[in-house]
């Protein structure tokens, strides 16, 4: 009889027992978002774990995250107990801690600095001004989104959805609307995966097919010196004049140093592959632990995924219509193209521009040209983050 009751208990505690239908869909995205990524190849590197880590907190029983931990919707002034956390959370919880500190998209930040190559910017510096005018989709969303409903802080977290920054997206969030971060992230990314898809036809839309045939010349070589005081000076400006853009741009600029100093290779080729890497991991399945069926299903969140599509869209057309405005002021001598890679998704944009570049004209070559403004989107989307959290954090 006691065998009875002890197989009676297990099956009455088993998680079938208690998932409901919210439980159960949830899974389902997930492990459709998991196709996505595993087949489909869209942004696997952040997707995978992203939708691992919504599968696992809604998963009955799992106990491994615990929303109540970390938001009182009845208290906006709720400030998580981190001790309460360290000794009754589950393991992503404790993942969670370096989502909600601020620390993990630094990190991302900084591994991206030291991938990537500031040369194309430098060269020519008016690029900065097609990055910057790409960031048109998160302050027009920005005021859009509280037409439908939303605060000024959801609004400003949606927003940034446009920079095509994942990172910067799940930074912003954490600091303005953490209720809606596994929805903006999942957003976010989807949005960076299908960059293939979204910006051609808004480039081509907005561009004769004389103006995407344009050749542009080779930029200058870039010196060493040059390349060295760029990260220096670049987060002397920036966190002068938006302080609150310090962590992503300062990480950002540290290991572009890192990479470009050329005397610590060991810690640059650290930052470049294990540290990121590692951080990847813990952010993605930490993001996606917050993607509980209660955040998740809701009408917010088809509003937020629109909202995204939106800002994505209009900070493409933004960068290419900035580009048309530099075609017609140097005589035509800037490809429109190279806008829309003012969008802060590296290097696929800088690539969209290239294809799209050679469809009209197959001696073209676009893609150092289209590098300038996707690195300066980077950096703009972390100023965008910096001058959103500044107004209304």
């Amino acid at each position: 009889m006691d065998f009875v009751n002890a197989i009676g208990k297990l099956i009455n505690d088993s998680g079938f027992m208690t998932m409901t239908w919210q439980q159960l869909l949830m899974i389902i995205i997930s492990c459709f978002l998991l196709y996505l990524g595993i087949v489909k190849k869209y942004e696997p590197l952040l997707l995978i774990p992203i939708a691992f880590g919504m599968l696992l907190t809604n998963l009955p029983g799992a106990q491994m995250y615990h929303a109540e931990f970390w938001s009182d919707s009845a208290n906006p002034e709720f400030k998580p107990d981190y001790m309460m956390i360290l000794q009754k959370g589950g393991i992503l919880d404790l993942f969670y801690i370096g989502i909600k500190s601020g620390v993990f998209p630094p990190l991302i930040f900084m591994g991206v600095g030291a991938m990537n190559d500031f040369g194309p910017l430098i060269a020519n510096p008016k690029t900065f001004l097609l990055g910057a005018a790409a960031q048109l989709g998160i302050f027009f969303t920005f005021i859009g989104a509280q037409f439908l409903g939303f605060t000024p802080l959801e609004s400003g977290a949606i927003g940034i959805i446009g920079g095509a920054d994942g990172p910067t997206a799940i930074f912003t969030a954490t600091k303005l609307a953490p209720h809606l971060l596994g929805a903006i992230a999942v957003a976010a990314y989807s949005y960076m995966a299908l960059v293939p898809f979204i910006q051609p036809p808004i480039m081509k839309l907005l561009t004769t097919k004389k103006e995407r045939q344009v050749e542009m010349k080779q930029l200058r070589p870039v010196s060493k010196k040059e390349k060295i005081i760029f990260p220096i000076v670049v987060t002397i400006l920036v966190v002068l004049l938006i302080p609150a853009s310090a962590p992503l741009v300062g990480m950002l600029m540290l290991g572009n140093l890192a990479r470009e100093s050329g005397v610590i290779d060991r810690l640059s080729k650290t930052i470049q592959n294990e540290l990121i890497n590692i951080v990847t991991i813990l952010l993605g399945i930490s993001v996606g632990a917050t993607a509980t069926a209660a955040n998740f299903l809701a009408l917010e969140t088809l509003l937020i995924i629109l909202l995204g599509l939106v800002a994505f869209a209009v900070g493409t057309a933004g960068g290419v219509l900035f580009g048309k405005i530099m075609y017609w002021t140097t005589g035509g001598k800037v490809n429109p193209l190279i806008g829309s890679a003012g969008v802060s998704a590296v290097p696929m944009a800088a690539r969209v521009s290239q294809k799209v570049g050679q469809e009209a004209n197959p001696s073209n070559y676009l893609l150092m040209h289209a590098m300038g403004p996707n690195v300066a989107g980077v950096i703009g989307s972390a100023v965008a983050a910096g001058i959103l959290i500044s107004l209304l954090g």
